[in-house]
């Protein structure tokens, strides 16, 4: 059984947080669709509202304080990562953008990313396309086709925080099934997918006659042949 490490990273500023409740879910999702392929995870997390200030001295000077760099080696060196924020006007929040900011330029290159996002409206969702996923693009970071947003009426009814709803209630239908889909898309890039399409040999296949072969090129039918 091999051990992968998974980094857990929320931008959410409330306690509780809405981001925070989208990223636990995400991981526990994960850690069981790779639990179902065979192996075990270590889930790291790392909660950017404990690094705010860090965050911002580092910016102004240039020197990570002990806990921001920790926080910076445990995702460089994870296995996979889940990337959760808030979305204000229109795109992530500083506070993710700014740890994002601060990594190596070579720290995420090739990582698996899933991510996710949460806001009060699903007007936002498209947030996750045009600010996330090209910021990720940038740090080279293997992205999971299937990105998870939630808005307030993805989650039961509760107090609203972060642009979402975190007390009471289930998850809807609709997300718990993004968030599977997307699991299970994180755990077949940690190559641990629990089903894996089978490759077709191409000496297994028959030699049939090319349906295409006999097309008659488009000049001949210009001319009427």
């Amino acid at each position: 059984m091999t051990t992968r490490t998974l980094a857990l990273v929320s931008a959410g500023l409330s306690q509780p947080s809405s981001t925070r409740l989208l990223a636990d879910r995400l991981a526990a999702a994960t850690v069981a669709a790779v639990n179902r392929g065979g192996d075990d995870v270590v889930v790291e997390i790392v909660e950017l509202r404990e690094l705010a200030h860090d965050l911002t001295n580092h910016l102004l000077t240039g020197f990570a304080s002990p806990p921001l760099q920790a926080a910076k080696d445990t995702v460089a060196g994870a296995d996979a990562v889940i990337a959760a924020s808030p979305i204000f006007s229109g795109s992530y929040n500083g506070l993710f953008k700014s740890f994002f900011d601060v990594l190596e330029p070579e720290a995420l290159a090739g990582t698996p990313v899933l991510l996710g996002a949460t806001a009060g409206t699903a007007r936002h969702s498209l947030a996750l396309e045009h600010a996330l996923r090209p910021l990720f693009a940038y740090l080279r970071a293997l992205v999971v086709p299937t990105a998870v947003f939630a808005a307030s009426e993805d989650w039961g009814a509760g107090r609203q925080v972060d642009g979402g709803q975190v007390d009471g209630g289930q998850v809807d239908g609709g997300l718990a099934d993004r968030i599977d889909r997307a699991a299970g898309e994180l755990a077949g890039l940690l190559g641990t997918a629990t089903s894996t399409p089978a490759l077709v040999d191409a000496a297994d296949v028959d030699d049939e006659a090319d349906p295409f072969g006999d097309v008659i090129p488009f000049e001949r039918l210009l001319r009427g042949d």
